[in-house]
């Protein structure tokens, strides 16, 4: 597996700007304490794959900063021999995209959904972070509504991960996850 630093590298070297850099540093904080928190909870969550797909999230903004940002990140990372990470790129958006909605934002007709507990903490880690700066859950959920009207599906998914998030993490602090 790759390296966290050799992770940093290869962001540098595929054009990443600093400040996408610094946002995945942040999401890679973020979603690791999450994984620590599953963990100490007796679930099963590989944390080293967690941070290093943190990490590697965004790196098709590299070449766009659309919505087509997680297609080219998985393109990217293929590319590059690290394929076991392009889920983290194509999976993160929205709180995860259905086929019927891809279709209709002009990408690929397939699902964009995490599916593995790491691609759900990356996911989630990432809506909790604005640039460098981790928000607390309701604030990430009013910027979905404002970039997205108040009815989008994407809340209700959004929600969905929150609260799977909080099942696996609450014991003794289920204030981990920003509630």
């Amino acid at each position: 597996m790759i390296t966290r630093q050799k992770a940093i590298h290869f962001l540098r070297d595929v054009g990443c700007p600093a400040n996408v850099i610094e946002h995945c540093l942040s999401v890679e904080r973020v979603a690791s304490k999450i994984a620590e928190k599953i963990r100490a909870n007796r679930h099963r969550i590989d944390i080293e794959v967690v941070r290093i797909g943190a990490l590697l999230h965004d790196v098709g903004r590299a070449q766009t900063h659309n919505i087509e940002h997680g297609v080219r990140g998985g393109e990217i990372l293929r590319s590059n021999g690290l394929g076991e990470f392009a889920k983290f790129a194509e999976n993160h958006i929205g709180a995860g995209i259905p086929a019927e909605e891809a279709k209709e934002l002009g990408l690929p007709n397939r699902d964009f959904i995490p599916r593995s507990l790491e691609e759900k903490v990356v996911a989630y880690a990432d809506k909790l972070v604005e640039g460098k700066r981790v928000v607390p859950y309701a604030k990430a959920v009013e910027r979905f509504k404002r970039e997205l009207g108040d009815g989008h599906p994407a809340l209700e998914r959004f929600e969905r991960l929150h609260e799977e998030i909080r099942r696996l993490t609450r014991k003794g602090d289920p204030s981990c996850t920003g509630s």
